[in-house]
């Protein structure tokens, strides 16, 4: 029988186990921003929305920008993890909770953004006391509110082996541990009670994760601004929220291994594959895209051209082709280059500009149509005031403040799928291939 110390590795529980003066400092700049955050919503809390840059006919702005882009964002860990659990592929098991964890926080701060654009917070009691189902804006609440639910359970019941690991090695913590732990031994019983219930969680969780950006991208395509109603919305959020989703991921994954030594457990074939995934999604979203572009160039429609020749060739056009470089000319080059394919810092740097790039195209999408209204309007151009960046500065420290914290409390990398893998994935792959492969005639 294995000794407790023979089967952990060391290094997951390492971060759990011992915290640097770094962290402390790196988590103390992290809160300051957070804070800075703080007093521009009290700002806008007291001075209302006049704070801000919004106006007649923009009234979404960075905050609606901010939440399609981390709505986006979250459909990397939940959807992407669960259809290579689907998948049988191994090379998962070191990244898939570093993944989940992306999803349930950000998911967070995507609602809040609603929450800031509403002015008043009091406002979002009148969605459940008044809600109208015939609006898209309730549909959106609903999906998203499932979407957390089902990626909070997704996220839990896999860390559930590693929670009684900690509950039985850090004694000081036990009062966390041990009622998260659900009295886990690591009974046959329990495994198959607990990787049923995670295979189900995995079929169920695509479906609605890929629901959520569709219901997403209908609260613009339902209405008839220029340039929203279109019906290629649905999956062309689809895909860039998964293309965004997966260079969060490697980002993550790329800070975990240097900051926390786990080259042994991080390699470099999880950034080669997850580099693959990335260069097929940069060409899906390129021809998403293209395809977009197209039809509205040859389609004329007046009210339309406005807004394509405002991106295209005005004053919109520096960022909308900052956003090609970045979305597809860069990630290509770097990704269809098998060198730097290979490379972390390759994969790392296409990831940046993939969401450099991404963050462009949301606000690419909200701002320019607005800024076209169908009736004859002079309004002030839009530009978002400090408060607005200060929040999305603070949001995006604060996420990252919480992705921390939870690598203080629980192993970002699965402990017991790691030992699984070891102990069980060369024989089940190694016959799941034969199986594949056609018999041998005979002799």
């Amino acid at each position: 029988m294995e000794t407790f110390d023979d089967y952990v590795d060391r290094r997951l529980i390492a971060p759990i186990e011992t915290t640097s003066r770094r962290f402390y400092i790196f988590a103390g700049i992290l809160l300051a921003i957070g804070l800075w955050g703080a007093f521009a919503w009290w700002t806008q809390l007291r001075r209302g929305l006049s704070v801000t840059g919004l106006n007649a006919p923009v009234f979404w702005g960075l905050y609606i920008t901010n939440f399609v882009f981390f709505i986006g964002i979250s459909h990397a860990g939940t959807l992407i993890s669960a259809i290579l659990r689907l998948a049988h592929a191994e090379w998962r098991r070191s990244i898939t909770r570093a993944a989940e964890v992306i999803t349930v926080l950000v998911l967070f701060f995507g609602m809040a953004c609603v929450v800031l654009d509403l002015g008043r917070p009091d406002r979002v009691f009148n969605v459940i006391r008044s809600g109208n189902f015939t609006s898209p804006l309730l549909w959106d609440v609903t999906s998203v509110a499932t979407y957390l639910t089902a990626s909070t359970i997704y996220l839990y019941l896999p860390l559930i082996p590693d929670i009684a690991i900690l509950r039985d090695r850090i004694r000081s913590r036990g009062w966390l541990y041990r009622p998260l732990a659900l009295g886990w031994t690591g009974s046959a019983k329990q495994r198959r009670i607990l990787e049923r219930a995670i295979a189900i969680m995995a079929v169920i969780v695509i479906p609605i994760a890929v629901s959520v950006h569709t219901v997403v991208s209908w609260v613009f395509a339902m209405t008839v601004q220029p340039m929203w109603h279109s019906t290629i919305f649905g999956p062309y959020f689809v895909v860039g929220a998964i293309f965004s989703g997966i260079a969060a991921i490697i980002i993550a994954m790329a800070i975990i291994r240097k900051a926390y030594h786990l080259e042994g457990y991080l390699k470099p074939i999880h950034f080669t594959n997850l580099g693959l995934l990335l260069l097929v999604m940069s060409l899906l979203w390129f021809y998403f895209t293209f395809a977009e572009f197209l039809t509205t160039y040859y389609g004329g429609e007046p009210m339309h051209m406005v807004v394509f020749l405002s991106k295209t060739q005005g004053r919109f056009s520096p960022l909308f082709w900052t956003m090609v470089v970045t979305c597809f000319v860069v990630p290509f080059a770097l990704l269809a280059n098998r060198y730097t394919r290979t490379k972390v810092w390759g994969t790392v740097l296409a990831s940046i500009f993939v969401e450099i790039g991404m963050w462009l195209e949301r606000f690419l999408i909200v701002v320019p149509s607005l800024s076209s209204p169908r009736l004859p309007l002079t309004a002030p151009s839009y530009v978002p005031s400090w408060v607005e960046w200060s929040l999305f500065a603070a949001f995006l420290s604060m996420f990252i403040l919480l992705y921390a914290l939870f690598t203080k409390f629980f192993p970002i990398v699965s402990i017991w799928e790691i030992q699984e893998g070891r102990e069980h994935s060369v024989g089940e792959v190694t016959s799941r291939v034969l199986s594949y492969l056609p018999e041998g005639e005979p002799s």
